[in-house]
């Protein structure tokens, strides 16, 4: 479903979204709008579980469990990577 809605741009960003439309890299400025807002949304969630693994690796701290740095680093990097792969299947 799409929503028709008004915004309001720079010169400078209509100038940049409309030279993306000439050259052919988007078929409108519509397109070019909804990329934007799909590569923003893919940067919160990133950020988002970035931030929610340093919080669970805080809470195990506080917990009194110790977790060696390179164990610690570790387990980020697989939780991150777990809730990438759990993003991109949807």
């Amino acid at each position: 479903m799409t929503v028709k809605t008004s915004i309001s741009l720079t010169d400078e960003q209509e100038a940049f979204a409309r030279s993306l439309v000439e050259t052919g890299q988007y078929p409108s400025l519509s397109a070019v709008l909804q990329r934007g807002l799909d590569m923003l949304r893919r940067d919160t969630e990133r950020s988002n579980a970035e931030i929610e693994a340093l919080r669970i690796l805080i809470d195990q701290r506080r917990a009194g469990v110790f977790v060696d740095l390179d164990d610690g680093e570790a387990e980020t990097r697989a939780m991150l990577e777990r809730k990438r792969r759990a993003r991109a299947a949807l």
